[in-house]
């Protein structure tokens, strides 16, 4: 089977929950065209990821205009359970086309956020959602974090999909939660921009036999709009220089790095590839060594399937 995807490199209407949705159908409308079967959002494209804030948090002290500025950021955030998530879902079915999206997300019944990224098909609706098990350094202030459940990978028509946010990916057993599912197309929004993630994309593909989507924002500070500038006045022009790439099975870059610029990668994937990859190691199978080493994850989901 080949698929052809695309991954977004661009900025969110900073902080605006409906005019960053606006965007990201105008992008989905544009490359759905172009014959993307599958799209990725960066991490927390809607409403934002919010680079050189720190919410007036230190050890010991929380300041009101921090709290205030929580309260925005939740305000904007994203909801599963009404006209959110419709939208989205209608967005997939409209053009054709799976979506995995990159949200801050809130819930109904408390006012934790998580980082999270949701999964939608075009046929099915909504598949499901990532939520971020461990938020890094300083994100832990704005962002909860989840638990096993979390942990999913989805069969779908165009190949057994799931991924891991961020920092995450240097979790060497969440890695390998992916890999036990079966994962063809991993996919890791990201806020990291260093050349160096570049390699670590190559290391999982290598690593899971899979094609590897790597997925962040090109945000600058006059990006923000003006009654946030001062949060960051500090921070360099260009917040967030991007760096998303597309990998294969065998560590080759197939698009991108992507670094200085908005813009959206495409590649057809042969999954193919994925089977061919495993003759000569296979994480899961014939390399896994079951006689020394044991791998259990305290709570594993099930793979999600949709209705072929």
């Amino acid at each position: 089977m080949k698929v052809t995807v695309g991954v977004v490199q661009d900025n969110p209407v900073f902080f605006n929950k409906g005019k960053t949705l606006d965007k990201l159908e105008n992008i989905v409308a544009e490359y759905a065209a172009k014959g993307c079967q599958l799209l990725i959002f960066p991490e927390s494209f809607v409403p934002g990821y919010p680079r050189g804030f720190d919410f007036g948090a230190k050890i010991g002290r929380r300041t009101p205009e921090g709290k205030a500025l929580y309260a925005d950021y939740h305000a904007n955030s994203i909801s599963l359970e009404g006209s959110d998530l419709e939208r989205l879902v209608e967005l997939s079915r409209k053009h054709g086309t799976y979506l995995v999206v990159g949200i801050t997300e809130k819930q109904e019944h408390h006012g934790s956020l998580y980082c999270s990224m949701v999964y939608l098909s075009p046929t099915d609706g909504y598949l499901g959602v990532h939520r971020k098990i461990k938020p890094t350094a300083t994100e832990r202030v704005i962002w909860a974090e989840a638990d096993g459940e979390s942990m999913v990978t989805f069969h779908t028509r165009i190949g057994k999909m799931g991924g891991l946010i961020c920092w995450e990916n240097y979790m060497p057993l969440a890695r390998m939660a992916m890999y036990h599912k079966g994962i063809e197309i991993y996919i890791a929004p990201t806020a990291d921009s260093r050349p160096e993630w570049t390699t670590t994309m190559q290391q999982i593909a290598l690593e899971g036999r899979c094609f590897v989507l790597g997925c962040n924002q090109y945000f600058t500070k006059s990006m923000y709009p003006e009654k946030y500038r001062k949060f960051v006045e500090q921070e360099p022009e260009e917040l967030c220089p991007g760096g998303s790439v597309i990998v294969s099975p065998q560590g080759k870059v197939l698009a991108g790095p992507l670094f200085g610029e908005p813009g959206v990668l495409m590649a057809e994937l042969d999954l193919e590839d994925v089977i061919k990859g495993k003759m000569d190691f296979d994480v899961n199978g014939h390399y896994a060594r079951h006689d020394i080493f044991k791998f259990e994850a305290i709570h594993q989901p099930e793979i999600k399937k949709e209705a072929f």
